[in-house]
């Protein structure tokens, strides 16, 4: 297949999956460096991922209704490009596809497709029933000519962002992140298990606590709860004080980070910080931070027998269990377990 002078990806939402794709687009810079990259992306997800370098970033505003299409509409007038990567099966993200011309358009195969993604489309990649995400997207190389992975999530991180987390995290005490939120609520986990765990990595590894997330009224409250429950030194509360990009340069100085499915849990792997995930809501084998499956505590199965009366294994790929109560599934004793077999490893790799 001849390599592409232009290739376009669309791909909106959410803060997880634009993680999910620095995977791709380093493949792509590597192996196809005369191709020209454009990506249509959310505008909220363009502040994570928008300077990377080598691609131009084509900005949708999905809350601005109608006008949002005509905008891209706009933005794309004239434009043709020799592939379109059509990477989200929402019908919000089919109908914005509609801007992007291109004769060859690539859409997921007839399993993952919904909302009448087919019809947007004229080439599916392969089928893989039970693959995560990441290897879902490598799917869309394939089917357009290019076998190569390459396992990179770097993104540019502004020194003004590592200014920042340097004065809130010296290096004389290594630190553990707590990002309690997910934009799902019952994906959460409870405050006081939080502080449980958070009270066992202080006094135990003399882990600085520091929680983060945005400046919600969910998210400030889910804080202020934690820091109430602790019995020991109080947290370093930076909820709603940082941004995507200090958050990223917090996670490079952290030790590990303790989230729910969530953007905070994807963006860890970018900077190579472990994460333990907590899932009971959704599958980690489909949606768990790709580097760090072994680290999560792991309850989808147990909430698919108990909420739905059948094993995991019979779902169909990707179903959520967002019931209210899922989340109690995860023990706090089973996240403080994973903590320690975290902790020797590292001290056992002589890292922090």
């Amino acid at each position: 297949m001849t390599v592409p002078e232009n290739l376009c990806l669309l791909r909106l939402s959410a803060l997880g999956d634009v993680t999910h794709l620095l995977p791709i687009i380093h493949t792509l810079r590597r192996h196809w460096p005369q191709t020209r990259l454009t990506w249509v992306i959310g505008k909220l997800e363009a502040r994570l991922v928008g300077d990377l370098p080598g691609v131009e970033f084509i900005v949708f505003d999905k809350r601005a209704g109608w006008r949002g299409y005509r905008d891209l509409h706009r933005q794309l007038a004239g434009r043709r490009f020799d592939q379109a990567l059509i990477m989200q099966v929402a019908l919000r993200a089919n109908l914005a596809s509609l801007a992007i011309r291109a004769p060859l358009r690539i859409g997921f195969d007839r399993a993952r497709a919904k909302d009448g993604h087919r019809l947007f489309i004229n080439r599916r990649i392969a089928p893989h029933p039970g693959q995560h995400v990441v290897d879902g997207f490598f799917g869309f190389l394939e089917a357009a000519g290019l076998s190569a992975r390459e396992w990179c999530w770097d993104l540019p991180i502004p020194e003004e962002a590592r200014a920042f987390a340097a004065a809130q995290l010296p290096a004389d005490r290594p630190a553990l992140l707590l990002s309690p939120c997910s934009s799902h609520p019952r994906r959460n986990w409870r405050a006081e298990h939080y502080a449980r765990v958070a009270d066992h990595a202080a006094r135990q590894h003399g882990l600085r606590v520091v929680l983060c997330g945005g400046p919600t009224d969910l998210e400030r409250g889910m804080g202020d709860a934690i820091a109430a429950a602790m019995r020991s030194e109080p947290p370093l509360n930076l909820i709603g004080k940082d941004t995507l990009k200090r958050f990223l340069a917090l996670l490079e100085r952290a030790s590990v980070l303790i989230s729910p499915d969530s953007g905070p849990a994807h963006m860890a792997t970018c900077t190579g910080t472990p994460v333990i995930g907590l899932y009971a809501a959704s599958n980690p084998a489909r949606s768990g931070p790709y580097n760090s499956l072994d680290w999560c505590v792991d309850r989808y199965d147990a909430a698919a027998r108990q909420f739905l009366g059948r094993p995991a294994a019979e779902l169909p790929w990707g179903r959520k269990l967002e019931f209210p109560g899922v989340m109690d599934l995860i023990e706090p004793a089973a996240v403080i377990e994973r903590l320690d077999a975290l902790m020797a490893w590292k001290a056992a790799q002589g890292a922090r």
